[in-house]
């Protein structure tokens, strides 16, 4: 019932509340919760939303997420507040806040109300007029139930012409209202006439238990009213084959990149809409399900269904919620994504319910070659972009099952670490004061080398070699960096820091630095960033009795090279090569 007040409130206060221009009074708001994170913050303007008129979210511009009631005439929303707080309605700690205190606005989605000056205050937030002392006041009589627009036969009557997608569709109108809980089956039995009954209480009606006709429209449109400007409409795409409804409001159609055709967002809500069609058996499916995880607009967490027929895929983060369905028949694979804000989860779930209803096959499957002309990028796969690692970084093998030794800058705030962008991995070990971490492979590895540490200290001058990836994931491949141990010692004296003189980049941090024997004497650290900047050459690196100690405490053991004499730069870079992996770290 809570519910239903507040949607009519809403709609009322929408349709008839006007905007007071009151000269002098900058508008203020009344702020009534913040939260550290934007999911949080959403969540909470959603509850508010249930019960309050004017709620408003804002980003706060120091990493947190304010929720708010306004805009209002400063001397209302001393009243709001006031009347609130009395209510329990709001926190105690609600305050007054100017306008100024927000930025960006989060909720609802696509508003954006701070330069539409004040609004009027909420019913029964006003100040109370005190009737005049030798006035009688009289109480009015409660108003009695509007009357059915038809008798319980005539409705009984109309009911029996319902289709049973119609059945299933109040049902499940009655349930959203917070009235039935019962399978949804079409039947109308006792639990869904008891909920007519609830429903028909809550909405001033007279109480039968058999809606009429009006009643039915009022109830789905109450329903449907969460999709009210999407401009929902049908969709016959003969160049795909699929028939649709699509939210003509908010995309419109873009470009053919087989297999999709895209309808990009048009208006203040950032959607996407992609129509899938290709011909193919059940590897292709596999291979697509493969291939859309990777795309950027498909975010990690989620769940995620495949069989040989069809597959599913929900990816959502703080930003945003992707939600895929396909489907192999007769040798045609079609589906669709819907990309939506995330924050805005009642309306995105009803839009897919809607879409995956009206989704239906007709003649035709996208013309492989259609968009042929499109402008093709490395990092884009039908013209949507790949998802990328935030950061990647170097490491080195150091056993046989896969344990990697890396740069603890590449595992800092990662959702997900990957070797070599395939095999997932975990740290087991990190010492952040030295730098370093150790990764084990969630499977086990077969490395073709594992690092062998020398057996001899370093010689001042000698030639050294740094593996790594110094572009991060834009090769396939190590690379080589030659140079010179220059000093035993960090620039303050650090033991278990060596200075080489070598010109690294970014990406090689983590990789191992490797003697003329080919053995490891350490591991890259990253440039120090700061007001102080050293010379391009001059780099270093933490000592491999350093390292050994650290694979020590995760139950690892360091090995031992025996080589002692020079090798020459092939069997140095074929060894630096082949120990030496990606780190990768990912949102």
């Amino acid at each position: 019932m809570m519910r239903l007040i507040a949607l009519a409130v809403m709609i009322v206060l929408g349709l008839t509340r006007t905007l007071h221009a009151q000269s002098g009074e900058a508008p203020v708001w009344v702020q009534i919760e913040a939260q550290p994170s934007l999911a949080e913050a959403t969540e909470r303007a959603r509850d508010y939303a249930a019960r309050l008129a004017d709620v408003n979210g804002f980003d706060l511009g120091t990493g947190w997420y304010g929720v708010a009631l306004g805009p209002y005439a400063p001397s209302d929303a001393a009243q709001v507040l006031r009347v609130y707080r009395a209510e329990g309605l709001i926190p105690r700690d609600s305050y007054i806040a100017e306008s100024s205190a927000y930025r960006r606005q989060f909720w609802p989605v696509g508003a954006n109300v701070l330069d539409r000056g004040v609004i009027a205050p909420p019913e029964g937030t006003a100040p109370q007029v005190p009737d005049a002392p030798d006035t009688a006041t009289v109480a009015e009589p409660a108003s009695p139930p509007a009357p059915a627009d038809e008798t319980p036969q005539e409705a009984r009557a109309s009911e029996r012409l319902l289709s049973e997608a119609e059945r299933r569709g109040l049902q499940t109108a009655l349930q959203w209202a917070g009235h039935y809980n019962a399978a949804i089956d079409g039947q109308f039995g006792r639990g869904t006439r008891s909920s007519m009954a609830a429903w028909q209480a809550a909405n001033a009606h007279e109480v039968t238990g058999i809606l009429t006709t009006a009643q039915r429209n009022e109830l789905m449109g109450q329903y449907n009213a969460v999709l009210d400007g999407l401009g929902l409409e049908p969709l016959r795409e003969t160049a795909t084959g699929i028939e649709i409804l699509i939210p003509k409001e908010v995309v419109a159609f873009s470009r053919y990149e087989p297999p999709f055709a895209h309808f990009d967002a048009k208006g203040e809500i950032d959607a996407l809409v992609l129509l899938i069609s290709q011909e193919g058996d059940r590897d292709t499916l596999h291979g697509l399900y493969d291939i859309m995880q990777t795309l950027e607009i498909v975010p990690l967490n989620g769940p995620r269904q495949k069989s040989d027929r069809d597959f599913s895929l929900v990816g959502q983060n703080a930003t945003r919620i992707s939600e895929t369905h396909v489907s192999l028949e007769g040798g045609r694979i079609k589906g669709f994504t819907l990309v939506w804000p995330a924050g805005d989860e009642e309306r995105r779930e009803r839009l897919v319910a809607e879409m995956r209803r009206s989704f239906t096959r007709i003649d035709g499957v996208l013309d492989a070659a259609a968009g042929a002309d499109a402008a093709q990028q490395i990092d884009l796969v039908s013209g949507l972009r790949i998802r990328k690692p935030r950061l990647s970084r170097s490491g080195f093998f150091v056993d046989g099952a896969g344990a990697v030794v890396t740069t603890s800058e590449a595992v800092q705030s990662c959702s997900r670490i990957t070797l070599d962008e395939d095999y997932e991995a975990t740290v087991t070990a990190e010492d952040s004061g030295r730098g370093i971490a150790i990764l084990r492979p969630s499977q086990r590895l077969a490395p073709s080398r594992i690092a062998q540490f020398s057996p001899v200290p370093p010689r001042l001058q000698s030639e050294v070699a740094v593996a790594g990836y110094p572009f991060e994931d834009a090769l396939n491949a190590p690379t080589m960096t030659f140079g010179t141990l220059a000093e035993l010692r960090g620039l303050r004296g650090e033991e278990e820091i060596s200075r080489l003189d070598l010109a690294p980049l970014p990406g090689d941090a983590g990789g191992p630095v490797i003697d003329a024997s080919g053995n490891v004497l350490g591991m890259l650290l990253p440039r120090a960033g700061g007001a102080q900047q050293l010379p391009e050459d001059v780099s270093f690196a933490l000592a491999g009795g350093a390292i050994a100690e650290v694979m020590r405490r995760a139950g690892l053991t360091a090995a031992t090279g025996s080589e002692t004499a020079g090798l020459d730069a092939y069997d140095i870079t074929s060894r630096g090569q082949g120990m030496t992996v990606l780190v990768s770290c990912w949102d």
